[in-house]
């Protein structure tokens, strides 16, 4: 009878953590993440390395390749992983972190941060605008971070 009380116990907390907002929002983020790499690597593989492969003349681009001492190493899938990377990275910045940014200023968010000074009793690094330290409590004079 315990054992089942264990089991439905662990399956409610399991469920409650499951059902989470943060968790769903993560499965459904990386779910997107996985389907946009695979549109990249499909752009990679069909279009840009075929392109590059007339380019330089040879017409199996991904299996360029050379070897030592019998290792291959084949250098043609690097550039292709290297070309997905950078596709991947140039798209998640203009279509993600640029909106965010041009959103977070105009509703007034700083995207600086705050100037930080050391406390005078416990040398932690905090904030230069509080008045009391979040380590060690320390109730700060008005002027206690000098000229920042």
């Amino acid at each position: 009878m315990k054992a089942t009380k264990n089991v439905a116990s662990t399956f409610r907390e399991f469920r409650t953590f499951v059902l989470r907002a943060n968790a769903v929002d993560l499965a459904i983020g990386v779910a997107l993440g996985a389907a946009f790499t695979a549109v990249i690597q499909s752009i990679v593989t069909d279009f840009f390395t075929p392109l590059i492969a007339a380019i330089w003349g040879n017409a199996n681009f991904p299996a360029l390749s050379f070897e030592i001492n019998g290792s291959k190493f084949l250098y043609g899938l690097v550039i292709n992983a290297l070309i997905s990377f950078i596709i991947v990275a140039v798209a998640v910045f203009f279509l993600v972190v640029k909106p965010m940014n041009a959103v977070r200023r105009r509703l007034g968010h700083d995207s600086e941060p705050q100037p930080r000074a050391s406390c005078p009793a416990c040398f932690t690094d905090i904030d230069h605008r509080a008045r009391r330290c979040p380590a060690c409590t320390e109730v700060l004079s008005e002027h206690w971070a000098g000229d920042l």
